[in-house]
């Protein structure tokens, strides 16, 4: 089993983040000087994979124009010696290879996987939601390729979460979690179940090893939570599913608290003295 293709649903409306996302895709949101997609592919290219398919939607053509070629801009660049900034603007179009599809209906995360099935054909792949930045010092879905190309099956992140919020999340049924293991096999999955009803307060997020099978379970699901197809659901029937337990910083860029936390503590890992000083006397001023 080798994980080599990788797909980022980017089909959503980002209704949290309204009015900005009325015009630009959430994916497209800002954090310091990239958009958050282009995390997305970066982490994806560092577990080396660089053949990726981004399930798009109505009005997402700014993602596309994003990792195309800007001849223009290249020219412009050129003509007035900025050419630090050329390379990075080069950079950006030679990421990886990268196709799209557009999802017809917005109908789950469930439905926008199966848009991926002739691209991904009869092999296993990597899911990474395209509006969710982790940070940890081993590359997330390089942790979950590492796993699945072991055991040969699927593969989940999983993270503990408040149980205030289990709710909003697809949790994990798993026995007592071995520490010293990487990865352990998950008995079921709920999805956003009340806290009464959550066997754990793991949650599915937003990074996946999936076999192909899992097209097969999708098309035999029905409607789920909030009339949508759910991958969540498609996942229990798979026969064999294991998790790995983030390390890490996650970021969902789809609200603003969590957007916000994603710029003030990245920019303090960023590589500029300048940029660092900034935020470290904003936070002195804001803690006075």
């Amino acid at each position: 089993m080798e994980v080599t293709k990788a797909v980022i649903p980017a089909a959503g409306f980002g209704t949290r983040f309204l009015p900005v996302t009325k015009s630009q895709p959430k994916e497209m949101m800002p954090v310091l000087d990239k958009p958050t997609i282009q995390y997305v592919v970066e982490e994806a290219i560092e577990a080396g994979i660089d053949d990726i398919l981004i399930v798009t939607g109505r009005g997402k053509q700014a993602i596309e124009r994003h990792f195309d070629k800007s001849y223009e801009l290249e020219e412009e660049l050129e003509a007035d010696g900025k050419f630090d900034r050329l390379e990075q603007v080069r950079d950006i179009a030679d990421l990886a290879d990268i196709h799209y599809v557009r999802q017809k209906e917005r109908e789950g995360l469930g439905d926008a996987v199966l848009y991926a099935q002739n691209h991904v054909g009869d092999e296993p792949f990597a899911l990474l939601l395209g509006d969710t930045i982790i940070k940890n010092e081993t590359p997330c879905t390089q942790s979950l390729v590492t796993a699945a190309e072991e055991y040969e099956t699927s593969v989940l992140s999983l993270e503990r979460v408040p149980w205030d919020d289990v709710s909003s999340y697809g949790i994990a049924d798993v026995d007592e979690v071995n520490s010293t293991s990487e990865s352990f096999p998950v008995n079921d999955f709920v999805e956003k179940p009340s806290q009464e009803e959550a066997p754990s307060n793991l949650a599915i997020t937003g990074r996946y090893i999936l076999t192909p099978d899992i097209f097969e379970k999708l098309e035999t699901t029905g409607h789920g939570v909030g009339g949508e197809l759910q991958l969540t659901d498609a996942i229990r029937k798979l026969d064999v599913v294991r998790g790995v337990e983030l390390d890490g910083d996650r970021y969902d860029i789809g609200n603003i608290p969590s957007w916000l936390q994603a710029n003030v503590e990245l920019a303090l890992r960023y590589d500029n003295s300048e940029i660092n000083a900034a935020v470290e006397t904003l936070l002195g001023d804001w803690a006075e």
